[in-house]
């Protein structure tokens, strides 16, 4: 592992010097493509997306199983995996928050669970529009806390783990989905896949070219899995542990407090 690569502090979208100019650009760009993001997430992976958010909702099981759970899912975009672990919890009425700081993404998550409720009677998530770097819960407040594919875009990994930490009781968990870069011919492939044609498809259908120019250099720039871990142990998660999906294009990091 490189030096440089240690010393990544967090998110760095291009022209950001510091790491509020990185939140800024990083809310910006989900912003702007805030009206087809859910439809080019499942184009772009083919809908293996939706498999990934079911298995990690399964991962939970236990803590969603638990009448008096509360849940969290950080970064949550337009609420897929915050949906994936509602339906995990089958008819228990659980509270399951999901926060993000792009009030656009938020929009698009309420409307979805307004027409989701009227058709399975299920309450709704409440939608929080916050920081994930400065969450506006108290300590200790969470049972499980969850992030799918946008704990990658804060600007500080470290103070983001720490802040989940804080929320979270002791013996609470977290759920970290993300992508990574797979090794072998299937690295080679995914790297093609994923600098070459993703990013024109992206652009195209969406309008807008700095996300899915972005995107790319992202997943180069997250940790791996072995100094993620090693992250997490040293922010208060003792027991973590990575789960690779689909050869290793993405992963579970799960950690216990």
């Amino acid at each position: 592992m490189s030096e440089a690569r240690k010393l990544v502090v967090g998110a760095a979208p291009e022209g950001a010097r510091d790491p509020d100019a990185a939140a800024r650009a990083v809310r910006e760009m989900f912003t702007s493509i805030a009206p087809r993001y859910d439809l080019l997430n499942h184009v772009l992976s083919f809908n293996i997306d939706r498999l990934w958010w079911r298995r990690t909702a399964r991962s939970f099981a236990e803590i969603l199983a638990q009448p008096d759970a509360r849940v969290l899912d950080l970064c949550c975009g337009t609420g897929d995996m915050t949906f994936a672990l509602r339906k995990q919890t089958g008819k228990r009425s659980l509270q399951i928050a999901g926060a993000d700081f792009s009030h656009a993404m938020l929009q698009r998550a309420r409307l979805k669970s307004l027409n989701q409720a009227s058709s399975n009677g299920k309450p709704i998530p409440r939608w929080i529009e916050a920081d994930a770097l400065r969450l506006p819960f108290p300590d200790q407040h969470f049972n499980l806390v969850t992030s799918a594919f946008g704990f990658r875009n804060l600007a500080d990994y470290d103070a983001g783990l720490r802040e989940i930490v804080r929320v979270l009781r002791s013996r609470g968990e977290c759920g970290i989905l993300d992508f990574s870069e797979p090794k072998g011919v299937i690295g080679h492939l995914y790297r093609f896949y994923f600098k070459q044609v993703l990013p024109r498809v992206g652009t195209m259908v969406s309008g807008v070219r700095g996300p899915y120019a972005y995107l790319p250099s992202s997943v180069e720039r997250f940790p791996e899995p072995e100094e993620m871990l090693a992250r997490m142990r040293r922010a208060g998660f003792p027991e973590a542990t990575w789960t690779p999906y689909t050869f290793g294009i993405a992963g579970l990091y799960h950690g216990k407090k």
